[in-house]
């Protein structure tokens, strides 16, 4: 049997059908990894999709592969990279990478002086960050917003990121900072 034909694309509303199999596909993912995640409902996901805030990966059968997110912060000063999950079935073939480069260029092109940041505790995403330019750096290097704080309350390490008095958590945050990658290869 011949591997679909993946599709990796900005997602629209009318990808709002996938929403509920995302959402349960990154609990599911998490529960198995045993590590914290920001749990999201599948109206905040379909939400991102409509205003064009997302890459999605299907196959040209219209099965859902891949997904992920980013959100405008501190007035488009920073832009965080989320919620990137891949279904099971099409795991290790190199799916997660090109959607992280997708919404990567994406946010590049949209927002080019923004630096962005991604929180993180998979090493595979963390390789990718790395491949990217992204380095890792304190939570006090990424944004402080208080509501980007508040969408970690539905991780079970919550406790611990209030614990620390949000200066850091047992995830990895990452960042991409335009200007220094700029000075690096001049």
């Amino acid at each position: 049997m011949e591997d679909p034909v993946i599709i990796i694309r900005q997602a629209t509303g009318a990808d709002a059908q996938y929403a509920e199999l995302i959402v349960k596909e990154m609990k599911r993912s998490a529960l198995e990894r045993g590590c914290g995640i920001s749990e999201r409902k599948p109206g905040y996901i379909i939400e991102k999709m409509s205003e064009g805030k997302a890459i999605i990966a299907v196959t040209e059968n219209g099965e859902w592969v891949g997904f992920s997110y980013y959100e405008i912060w501190s007035n488009g000063s920073f832009i965080s990279n989320s919620g990137m999950i891949v279904s099971p079935l099409y795991r290790k073939h190199g799916v997660a990478h090109m959607i992280k480069e997708k919404i990567f260029t994406m946010c590049r092109a949209k927002y080019p002086e923004a630096k962005i940041f991604s929180i993180t505790s998979g090493l595979s995403s963390m390789k990718m960050n790395t491949e990217l330019g992204f380095e890792p750096v304190t939570y006090s290097e990424i944004v402080q917003d208080e509501v980007f704080w508040k969408g970690c309350s539905s991780c079970v390490n919550y406790d611990v990121l209030c614990s620390k008095g949000y200066k850091n958590c047992l995830c990895t945050a990452m960042l991409y900072e335009p200007e220094a990658v700029n000075c690096e290869r001049i």
